[in-house]
């Protein structure tokens, strides 16, 4: 059983920097795939990053070049290092691996 928490949201102004946090309460290496998806007000969750146990990276186009993705299997931990952000990046911002989602962590982002 793993469970994921996630943190780090908060409300940064336009061209700022967040980076979230993806504690397992279990191993997460034996995850292949961790992900992190975002939900903005009205919307459906979409894909946002992930990155493969051996370090190859997805983004989404919108993210490319501002988001990085990154994990630490040692202390089971997933992130996201974000710059750039824009408004449009406002959302509810969740880790996911395999049926384990956590509970989501709210990013705004002010312009």
């Amino acid at each position: 059983q793993v469970q994921l928490v996630e943190s780090g949201g908060g409300l940064v102004q336009a061209g700022g920097s967040l980076r979230l946090s993806c504690a397992a309460s279990g191993r997460i290496f034996s995850i292949l795939v961790m992900r992190w998806y975002r939900q903005a007000p009205g919307k459906q969750r979409e894909l946002v990053a992930e990155i493969i146990s051996g370090g190859r990276t997805h983004y989404a186009d919108d993210v490319k070049g501002r988001f990085t993705i990154s994990r630490d299997n040692a202390k089971n931990t997933m992130y996201l290092q974000m710059n750039s952000l824009k408004p449009e990046d406002t959302a509810v911002y969740y880790c996911n691996g395999l049926n384990y989602w956590g509970k989501g962590t709210l990013v705004t982002v002010s312009s």
